[in-house]
């Protein structure tokens, strides 16, 4: 199976159109000269342009399709209290016309700020949860909404599912016509892997395209989602995924590499790595990273550069998955990077 010339896979999804695409490829010249080895360009997702961008747009570029296709009036999704995902998802349904109900992590600030704060502006009614970050009550939460009369679709933790992944298909193709018209071929392709549906949507993307590149996921959350290791996870949804862009195939374990030995103190825990890899590629680039999952895996990207592991070599591309408002936040742990 293989994309058609406009782009799609093979099987049709229903989708509704959310984002500026394709978002640009650039090359980090300066940074790869301070770092001193590989190549290094950029996917720039984090300029997808819904409420300032991030890659959970093509996501739920599907998502929404479907949601709208099945007459749902809400959208329904969680996470933690700077969600970049959940800041998405509030401004697709602001566009489309549709409520938006967050089930957040924490408990509410005094002041609230960085996504939250856009959360807010963006219409989104917000559910509490204390501890439970990773979207734990949704379906109680849905359940509510329907017993009030609303038709409400769930949107995934982090979009990630199938449908979801299956947008990354398609990003493959949009980056694999990029990089030929550079004239560049990429030996590795290294992005932040949290939930798991963007890493396993570009493994078979990668699959449908007939690339050969590695696909380095930089794990970002210790405590993953649910019981299901990363890696399993990964492998899972690529299958499933395959199965629903009918994509023939299948993954083995080298298909899905993860590493989890960037992972620091923590999700969404600030610490060394991450403000260097954020002052670092601020200062050669003036591009911005996030201190929760591009600053996480920029580190862990500069830390197999250091290791020895890619070398001038090879040609890395780093996919930037936005977060950009989850720097306010995070201020005084990067004040003094």
């Amino acid at each position: 199976m293989s994309p058609d010339e406009s782009g799609g896979v093979r099987r049709r999804l229903p989708r509704r159109a959310l984002g500026f695409f394709p978002t640009p490829v650039v090359e980090l010249r300066r940074l790869a000269a301070r770092l001193g080895g590989p190549r290094i360009l950029m996917k720039r997702d984090d300029l997808t342009g819904l409420a300032l961008g991030g890659n959970k747009v093509r996501k739920l570029e599907l998502l929404v399709g479907e949601a709208l296709e099945q007459g749902c009036d809400t959208l329904v999704t969680g996470g933690a209290m700077q969600s970049n995902h959940c800041r998405q998802t509030a401004a697709a349904a602001a566009a489309c016309g549709l409520g938006c109900d967050l089930v957040l992590g924490g408990e509410r600030p005094e002041v609230p700020e960085g996504n939250l704060l856009l959360d807010l502006l963006l219409g989104a009614r917000i559910h509490w949860t204390g501890p439970l970050r990773k979207g734990e009550k949704i379906p109680e939460i849905a359940a509510r909404l329907r017993d009030e009369g609303k038709r409400p679709y769930v949107v995934p933790y982090g979009g990630t599912g199938p449908l979801g992944a299956a947008a990354f298909v398609d990003a493959v193709r949009e980056v694999g016509l990029q990089l030929d018209r550079m004239g560049c071929a990429v030996s590795h392709v290294v992005v932040a892997s949290s939930s798991g549906g963007t890493q396993a949507g570009l493994i078979v993307g990668r699959s449908a395209c007939g690339a050969s590149f590695d696909i380095v996921g930089i794990g970002i959350d210790k405590e993953g989602v649910g019981e299901e290791p990363l890696r399993e996870r990964v492998l899972r949804l690529a299958g499933e995924t395959a199965g629903l862009v009918g994509c023939r195939g299948s993954f083995s374990a080298g298909d899905a590499i993860v590493r989890e030995e960037f992972l620091g103190a923590g999700y969404g825990i600030v610490g060394d790595a991450e403000r260097e890899a954020i002052r670092v590629v601020a200062e050669t680039e003036g591009v911005l990273l996030d201190p929760v999952y591009t600053g996480r895996a920029m580190a862990g990207l500069m830390g197999m550069i250091r290791a020895g592991e890619l070398t001038r070599a090879d040609t890395v591309l780093f996919w930037h998955t936005g977060g950009t408002p989850a720097l306010f936040p995070h201020a005084r742990e990067l004040a003094g990077a």
